[in-house]
């Protein structure tokens, strides 16, 4: 309790433990330009890490292979026909090339769990890594996944 109130201080520190701890890695898909906008469109989108959309939440964006390339400044964006399908906005980053990875972190907390299945998306795998080993805690949802509890009503 605190002090000499009835009061009790309840705290949920779930970001602060493992937060950092996570990493979304996803490739890029491909590039666009326009006269006034970079675009890196990657293959994760809102629907895997929703954070940036709803919060308008800062995660650090970083190669996974650094190359040396210049820095550009772009639009890191997602494949779902969304304006809010995004993970960073005007942000600098390596330039990056089709196919190349890049890791979205301090994605280890509310990820999965805030996750859905927006414009039919399926949900990601979740990989555990120590050191050399890495063990897949949880496999990439199937289409069957997705349309298990489904049922067509007889009268159709």
């Amino acid at each position: 309790s605190l002090g000499r109130t009835k009061l009790k201080l309840i705290l949920e520190p779930g970001r602060v433990i493992v937060g950092n701890a996570g990493a979304l890695v996803t490739k890029v898909l491909y590039r666009k330009s326009t006269d006034v906008k970079e675009f890196v469109i990657v293959d994760a989108g809102m629907n895997d890490l929703v954070r940036p959309t709803l919060y308008k939440a800062f995660h650090a964006i970083k190669p996974v292979v650094i190359s040396g390339e210049d820095e550009i400044m772009a639009d890191i964006v997602g494949p779902i026909c969304e304006s809010g399908d995004f993970l960073a906005l005007d942000r600098y980053v390596q330039r990056v090339h089709q196919g190349d990875l890049l890791a979205v972190m301090s994605a280890g907390a509310y990820g999965f769990v805030m996750s859905s299945n927006y414009c039919s998306r399926l949900k990601i795998s979740e990989v555990m890594v120590k050191e050399n080993k890495f063990h897949v805690t949880r496999r990439r949802q199937k289409y069957e996944d997705l349309t298990k509890g489904e049922r067509i009503p007889p009268f159709l």
